[in-house]
């Protein structure tokens, strides 16, 4: 596979556009001096409207995971009580996070059938007492977007802080953290803004400073990071990816140009384009919604379709120079799901749709070439 012609249509990471590419071959700079200040503050101004929120924001060289990580880690203690809601992959592994710092009181949703968050069993754990309380506000191995309101809004009733990942829709879809009522919210270079993988970006509220524990991580102390940004010259406490800050500078200068509620606006219509195109295909869309769930703005997850296996389905398409993903976990062999965020474009979405139709096709599993394309372009066009 010529990997220069690889259209990647994955859940992250997404396509880097080239003027992205190119800011990271700029020389070296020294992350103490004010070169390196002024991007990790430009960096920040942005990021806290793509959040939404007044709060300190800091970015760590680290994945996402990372960043999530750095969130239950700096206020779980070992005799604290974290409630994580799961359902989805991203769910589960806050509680597998969790686990390794203090008691975790796990609410599961059977994510291997798409269950949605049904909000009197989250109210039911709070009623009973917890530190903190976790959602992936969108979990792409299902393709859901959860309650991150309503969630908030019980946080708030019974005092616990309210961590959220927002790893895939920070930058892609509306995220309100103040309006919220989001103490700790995280998101990841790699996947709505468009970035390389490597770094994360952490937002704390004035409730979070006030809970964080005696002892945090050394590298993921969070208040290493506000001492080292709250400097005359803006930096972080340990040595950055200096080479992706270039490429993070450049991808938000990309997010502000299009402007974030266009932005917004063009992620929310791929994933409709998406949807419509699997509808017009028979493909049936995976995770089961109740009227607190959506489907995923970013991402969209489908069943595999009677006729075709799924790795049959998925070469063929990389056969035609499109990667999408799978299922995860339970759902390995069962879904397939397409990405929709970053910089792509109407011409990416529209080819992806066609490779999948035409694998379809070769397969028998569908008999007439040219719905999902037809149904995407209505909604694009």
């Amino acid at each position: 596979m010529n990997l220069e012609n690889n259209l990647l249509m994955i859940p992250g990471p997404v396509p880097v556009a080239p003027r992205i590419l190119r800011s990271m071959s700029r020389p070296i700079i020294g992350h103490r001096g004010k070169e390196f200040g002024d991007i990790y503050s430009e960096c920040q101004t942005t990021l806290k409207e793509l959040f939404g929120t007044k709060n300190d924001v800091y970015i760590i060289t680290g994945s996402g995971s990372c960043a999530m990580e750095t969130a239950v880690s700096n206020v779980i203690g070992e005799k604290d009580t974290l409630i994580t809601i799961e359902n989805g992959k991203f769910g589960e592994r806050f509680r597998e996070i969790g686990e390794r710092y203090g008691q975790v009181k796990a609410v599961k949703f059977d994510w291997s059938k798409g269950e949605s968050i049904e909000l009197d069993r989250v109210e039911s754990a709070l009623a009973e007492g917890a530190k903190a309380i976790t959602l992936v506000h969108n979990d792409t191995s299902v393709g859901i977007k959860n309650p991150a309101k309503e969630i908030g809004d019980l946080a708030k009733k019974y005092g616990a802080i309210f961590i959220m990942d927002g790893v895939t829709t920070i930058g892609g879809d509306e995220v309100l953290i103040d309006k919220w009522g989001v103490d700790i919210a995280v998101v990841g270079s790699q996947k709505c803004i468009g970035a390389p993988p490597g770094l994360s970006a952490i937002s704390v509220s004035k409730k979070t400073w006030e809970s964080i524990v005696d002892k945090p991580p050394y590298y993921m102390d969070l208040k290493a990071y506000k001492k080292s940004a709250n400097k005359d010259t803006a930096q972080t406490p340990y040595t950055p990816a200096v080479s992706l800050f270039f490429a993070f500078q450049e991808a938000l200068r990309i997010v502000k140009e299009e402007g974030l509620q266009a932005r917004i606006k063009r992620h929310a219509k791929f994933a409709e384009a998406l949807r419509a195109a699997a509808c017009a295909m028979n493909i049936e869309l995976f995770p089961q919604l109740n009227k607190y769930s959506k489907y995923s703005n970013t991402v969209t997850a489908m069943k595999i379709p009677t006729g075709i296996d799924d790795k049959k389905l998925r070469n063929g398409i990389k056969e035609i120079g499109i990667q999408v993903s799978g299922g995860q976990g339970a759902l390995e062999g069962k879904i397939f799901r397409i990405g929709s965020m970053g910089n792509i474009s109407k011409l990416d979405i529209l080819s992806t749709i066609q490779a999948v139709e035409i694998v379809l096709h070769r397969n028998d599993v569908v008999k007439k070439m040219g719905p999902g394309v037809e149904a995407a372009s209505n909604i694009l066009k």
